[in-house]
């Protein structure tokens, strides 16, 4: 079935809905690369309008990537909640947008929502939606996890600790693991990229850390950012465990590309369950998604990056993570090409995963042959905070010297928690009160001391270099 829509005296045509989404996004490298793009600004207004005009309930019946060839298709289309959507049923795109920027579109009645949305719909109002638009409503959608604490409460913003090294060596590790935590970081997770990725090395750093969280009685989560099947194997041999991540994309092609399934995806989430280690709830996975990831395995299916980076979060959204982020500009200018591409792409992502019903933060981040800099970051940390953003990364310095990209610091997850008046995890704050890191007052004030229990830890790690 082909649209058209005509701009003055030209009518433009596009040949099926796979081919009007893909005109209709914001200009980005990745589907230029693609060859999906809009051929001018011109087009890509017709295809926005095209879009606003079309049917919500069109996209139950138009699958962008066939169903009897993709198990994140059938997964979309099976597990969808017709009671939930019907609520918006009759709407078209366009006036899907004008009810979510609506008053009647409340927290409460977006949660109701959630499950009756599908990854495309919230893909196609995306794209006809301003950056003010996308912040709007991504606050007003509230997703709460639960692990050793609770993700995602109004009022605050999480942050992983991301204390990587280029070896794996053990005191580079602690010590910033220890920098992230004397600025109050780390209550979404302490989570590791490891530098040697097999099975023994990561049985070794999960239990390091496991002792490090044991020892100081830290409420927080830790997690290897190691494949499935090792995360697996681990729990096998007997690992403590907290959460199991994986990269995943939104094309059954492409998560074979990262050797995943879905059947396999369940699997390891049972094997985290079995270990019962949460304390205030079981929300056991954490996902990283990113535009751009289906192209780059050429299993994009000519949907264009942004869509198929939305039909990830249907994915995330079967497994209730703990957490699930974009790694926004890490895949490289190939597919956001600058500061502006990044920015909106980051926006994007936040909205879509909130509207789905998913605990969705941001890897705030850019390599370094990319045509952005440290102020676009800014940005974006300040527009996912303003939008609700439920975590962010801390990086010592934001240059993570293993994977070599640049991300946020845990003096920029310091200054976004002080600008928006935002707060770690409650369980995580009230430790790091009583560990006398930050003062009780209302302004998450550090302390102007050392914690006595750190002097010791600082003594070891100097000792040990």
């Amino acid at each position: 079935m082909g649209y058209s829509h005509q701009v003055g005296s030209k009518t433009y045509l596009f040949r099926d809905l796979k081919d009007l989404m893909a005109k209709a996004t914001p200009a980005r490298s990745g589907d230029y690369l693609a060859g999906v793009a809009a051929g001018s600004a011109e087009e890509r207004v017709a295809a926005q309008m095209a879009l606003a005009e079309l049917p919500l309930a069109t996209f139950l019946n138009e699958a962008l990537v066939p169903y009897e060839q993709d198990e994140v298709t059938r997964l979309i289309v099976d597990t969808h909640d017709a009671a939930a959507f019907a609520r918006v049923s009759h709407l078209t795109v366009g006036d899907f947008r004008n009810w979510l920027l609506s008053d009647a579109a409340d927290g409460a009645a977006l949660t109701a929502l959630a499950p009756g949305v599908t990854p495309e719909m919230a893909a196609a109002v995306s794209k006809i939606m301003r950056v003010q638009d996308l912040v709007l409503v991504a606050r007003k959608c509230s997703v709460v996890t639960r692990f050793r604490n609770t993700i995602g409460l109004a009022g605050c913003m999480s942050t992983r600790l991301q204390p990587n090294h280029p070896t794996d060596d053990a005191s580079g590790i602690a010590a910033s693991l220890l920098d992230g935590l004397l600025y109050g970081s780390g209550d979404a997770v302490i989570g590791i990229n490891p530098a040697t990725d097999n099975v023994p090395q990561v049985i070794k750093l999960v239990s390091m850390l496991d002792e490090i969280i044991a020892r100081y009685a830290i409420p927080t989560q830790s997690c290897v950012l190691t494949h499935v099947t090792n995360t697996i194997a681990a729990i096998e041999r007997g690992a403590p465990v907290d959460l199991v991540f994986q990269s995943i994309a939104g094309t059954e092609a492409a998560n074979a590309g990262f050797g995943v399934t879905l059947s396999l995806l369940e699997e390891a989430r049972q094997a985290a369950l079995s270990l019962g280690r949460g304390t205030v709830g079981n929300n056991v996975m954490y996902f990283e998604t990113g535009q751009g990831s289906a192209l780059s395995a050429n299993a994009h299916h000519g949907v264009d990056q942004q869509t198929c980076e939305a039909r990830a979060y249907a994915v995330a959204r079967r497994f209730q993570p703990l957490l699930v982020n974009s790694v926004v500009g890490f895949i490289g200018p190939e597919y956001l090409y600058d500061g502006k591409q990044i920015v909106r792409a980051g926006l994007e992502d936040h909205f879509c995963a909130k509207l789905l019903g998913l605990p969705m933060g941001c890897d705030v981040c850019y390599t370094n042959h990319a045509e952005a800099d440290q102020d676009d970051m800014d940005v974006l940390l300040t527009m996912l905070g303003a939008a609700g953003g439920t975590f962010v990364m801390g990086v010592p310095g934001s240059d993570d010297i293993m994977l070599n990209y640049q991300s946020t610091s845990f003096h920029d997850a310091l200054y976004v928690r002080r600008v928006l008046g935002l707060k770690p995890a409650p369980e995580f704050e009230a430790w790091l009160q009583a560990m006398g890191i930050v003062t009780g007052d209302a302004r998450f004030t550090l302390a102007d001391a050392l914690p006595p229990a750190f002097n010791t830890a600082l003594l070891r790690l100097a000792a040990h270099g």
